[in-house]
């Protein structure tokens, strides 16, 4: 089976990420979620990121216009490279365009599946929450339908009996601001079929994405094996009063040259998902559970979820970490 029919189900900040990008590349898109409400938002979030990729293609643009005056190439054996990359980048600025107006929104289940080749789970890092949306999934899937979770901490074999297709479900999980850390780390259970695997890493190649392919299960994939621990040291500093966010962020920035703190990258990242991640690591720790309680009550009920917001950690569009001045 060649993957055309793409349903994203859950469509927050990296759920509609996930459905551009795949949408930008070509593949038929639907975004499926719970109402008509959240879809509402669904499609702003669609809207606002052909802004962010027409100038994406504006700055690779910029590059290319000062190889092709400044670089040195041979033009008798590529006669045709200026006028190709131009084509290319004119059709770039067509396709992130053109995204809204092809995508698809769905808020029944059934319907939003119904012919789908892949449905890749982008819902929050609940296990109940999970669950009950793959037993839902279950009922009304094609028989063909390859199931993908892009869950970030969790283990794909929680899942896979629900889904009643253990061969056809794995892992599949992409990283933020997908069109430039285009990551895609593919982890299978021990009931994953091996051609599935293969279709899943080369779907993942024609949206653009670097497959990060996993050997066995790890809580975490590689990136977030790494990343985890270093945001939840972070937090845990804060909540014990040990240092305040900047001090962090200006600590890890200027020791590492990093362009981001911890603190930064939970802003990009969400903090629901932040606080969805801590919440689970509570139920083996109470520690967790008084930072569980300062990101909800500190941040998510005063709605302030990180960039999307305008407001998590940080104020945006402009964070104190930009300004000229923070790592002096």
């Amino acid at each position: 089976m060649t993957i055309k029919n793409v349903t994203i189900a859950g469509s927050g900040v990296l759920g509609s990420q996930i459905a551009f990008q795949t949408a930008f590349r070509g593949y038929n898109v639907t975004i499926y979620d719970i109402n008509d409400q959240v879809l509402v938002k669904a499609k702003e979030r669609i809207n606002g990121l052909v802004d962010i990729y027409q100038k994406e293609v504006q700055s690779q643009s910029e590059h290319l216009n000062v190889f092709l005056h400044n670089g040195v190439y041979e033009s008798t054996i590529l006669p045709n490279l200026k006028d190709t990359l131009i084509r290319d980048l004119t059709t770039s600025r067509g396709n992130a365009a053109a995204v809204p107006i092809r995508m698809n929104y769905e808020s029944d289940i059934a319907k939003a599946v119904f012919e789908a080749d892949l449905v890749i789970e982008a819902i929050p890092e609940r296990v109940d929450i999970k669950e009950s949306f793959y037993k839902q999934l279950a009922a009304v899937a094609n028989e063909k339908t390859i199931f993908a979770t892009n869950t970030s901490t969790l283990l794909p074999s929680q899942f896979a009996e629900i889904t009643g297709r253990p061969e056809k479900f794995l892992a599949l999980h992409f990283a933020n601001e997908i069109w430039k850390n285009n990551t895609a780390e593919i982890m299978g259970t021990k009931w994953t079929n091996q051609s599935i695997y293969d279709e899943v890493v080369e779907f993942a190649q024609g949206i653009g994405m670097i497959p990060i392919k996993l050997k066995k299960e790890q809580p975490g994939y590689v990136l977030n094996t790494l990343l985890v621990p270093l945001l939840d040291a972070a937090q845990m500093l804060l909540a014990k009063g040990v240092a305040d966010i900047e001090t962090v962020d200006k600590t890890w920035m200027l020791a590492t040259k990093a362009p981001f703190g911890p603190f930064g990258i939970l802003d990009i990242v969400g903090l629901k998902t932040a606080y969805d991640i801590t919440s689970n690591a509570a139920q083996n720790d109470p520690e967790y559970e008084e930072l569980a309680d300062m990101i909800k009550n500190d941040y998510i009920d005063k709605g302030k979820m990180g960039v999307s917001t305008g407001e998590g950690f940080y104020k945006y569009p402009n964070p104190a970490y930009l300004d000229p001045d923070f790592l002096s």
